[in-house]
């Protein structure tokens, strides 16, 4: 089944999980808190791009979301979004 075949909540479960079981127990916190919050709001396109997101490595998505380095442009807005939500007190 594709993604587009997917529903909608069995797709946000998925990406829920592989936002939990990332490697680095530092992305784990960070994609959580943002899957947690953020991740129903999001529409189809902007899924994708964050399925596509997950796919990174450990390393370059903290590098971007702590602002150590740029973001590719195709994850700028996004990469944004989540560091918004991680600079969002508890």
């Amino acid at each position: 089944m594709s993604a587009a075949e997917e529903p909608a909540e069995v797709r946000l479960k998925r990406l829920r999980m592989r936002s939990a079981r990332r490697g680095t127990k530092e992305m784990d916190l960070i994609l959580i808190r943002f899957s947690e919050t953020e991740l129903g709001a999001l529409g189809p396109e902007d899924l994708d791009l964050y399925e596509d997101l997950l796919s990174e490595n450990d390393q370059d998505l903290y590098a971007w979301i702590s602002g150590q380095r740029p973001a590719p442009d195709r994850y700028g807005a996004l990469v944004a979004r989540i560091a918004g939500v991680m600079s969002q007190k508890v």
